[in-house]
């Protein structure tokens, strides 16, 4: 049986494939483009070269969906491996130019004597939705942050007064900019005809936010120039960030909706720190299938709460951030940890205890999301929902 390893570097409108045997020795050398035809074309030439055939990407999503869905379909047998893996690995490869066939050629001869690479498998349909949602929520949100950082400089510039005291990511102070920005202004309303303006808006507590204006107001009377085209851009950045805002709350919606048709939604959001947004995230991240990973252990390097051992010669146990791991679920696993820290009792006490080992907070913020990636893992495995130990338990 003739063994085939085939590599794809994957591009948005072409992709180059180099097709390798047993020895090494190049069988094929194609550039094609990213269509259906062509691409079902190279798949046909390449299996008329041998009996097996092993693929090998540069690119798990994005350029390379279709490409990948294509070889799925036909149960091929799909590696993948990062950017970053193939220019190391290309460095020991000789000459030093960089073209899209040797990276193809690289791609195939990686594939063909590594044994630890990762296998692409198709994804569950609610996984894949979840990836779609929670990306675009992540594109919203920093929207969201920049727009408000842009909205808080221009704010600073005429009136630094009401900019400190308003925080700009609640409703009612962006009501309020899209209505008044300016200290004269909101002296010639007044705090009482303001507070109405801002009731007849639905603002919560609006007396005490109009008299926060009325008092920055009265801190300031000098007009500074470019006042009233600053004051215009701070009304369209307000509204910018209200319709953001508006934007955010209802993918939160869809996201709800989808995750709660996934199978471990229960499992998943009993754990404690674990909601709805973060659970969501953890599938996409993951794609919700354990035996992936194998243990917990390749999860939690996975999402960047293991450390990485660097030693050398005599220097042992020294222990670093590794450099390769997904961002994503790193966030999800810390940021579940601090929200556990403040409603659960064990994590609170975990917590603690690793602080009087005179650990700093981050560190113990991060042992606290390695401890808890072991527990979501044998949630997971035995598909039950998190139930904490009752007092006497710990106790005893």
């Amino acid at each position: 049986m003739a063994a085939i390893w085939a590599g794809i570097d994957a591009g948005k409108t072409h992709h180059h494939c180099v097709a390798i045997d047993e020895s090494g020795r190049r069988l094929l050398s194609r550039r094609v483009a990213n269509d259906e035809p062509e691409l079902l074309q190279l798949l046909a030439d390449v299996l008329a070269l041998g009996d097996e055939v092993t693929w090998g990407i540069d690119l798990a999503d994005g350029g390379a969906a279709l490409a990948i869905a294509i070889l799925l379909n036909y149960d091929q047998p799909v590696l993948y491996l990062s950017g970053r893996a193939i220019h190391r690995a290309s460095e020991g490869y000789r000459g030093e130019g960089k073209t899209d066939a040797k990276d193809a050629a690289v791609i195939a001869d990686q594939a063909r004597i590594r044994r630890d690479l990762h296998a692409l498998r198709t994804g569950e349909e609610t996984v894949v939705d979840l990836k779609i949602l929670t990306g675009r929520r992540m594109d919203l949100v920093a929207d969201r942050t920049r727009t408000v950082n842009r909205l808080r400089a221009q704010l600073n510039g005429i009136f630094p007064g009401l900019e400190r005291a308003l925080d700009l990511t609640n409703t009612g102070p962006l009501t309020l900019l899209t209505g008044y920005q300016t200290p004269a202004a909101l002296r010639r309303i007044g705090r009482k005809r303001l507070e109405t303006w801002l009731r007849n808006r639905r603002v919560l507590r609006a007396d005490k936010l109009a008299e926060t204006a009325l008092q920055a107001a009265e801190r300031q009377h000098t007009s500074l120039p470019g006042e009233t085209l600053t004051a215009q851009m701070v009304h369209t950045l307000a509204r910018e960030v209200t319709a953001l805002n508006q934007q955010v709350a209802e993918i939160d919606k869809l996201i709800e909706a989808r995750f709660r048709q996934h199978r471990d939604f229960e499992v998943i959001t009993s754990m404690p720190g674990l909601g709805v947004i973060l659970g969501a995230e953890f599938l996409a991240a993951t794609g919700g299938d354990m035996n992936v990973f194998g243990t917990p252990d390749r999860l939690a390097g996975f999402g960047g709460v293991a450390p990485a051992p660097r030693d050398s010669g005599k220097i042992s146990g020294n222990l670093r951030r590794p450099q390769r791991y997904n961002r994503r679920l790193q966030r999800v696993f810390y940021t579940s940890a601090l929200f556990s820290i403040r409603h659960c009792e064990e994590s609170r006490r975990f917590y603690n205890r690793k602080r009087a080992e005179g650990k700093r907070h981050t560190q113990a913020v991060l042992a606290l999301a390695r401890r808890r990636v072991n527990v979501i893992w044998a949630l997971l495995r035995d598909g039950r929902c998190y139930k904490p130990a009752p007092p006497t338990a710990l106790a005893a």
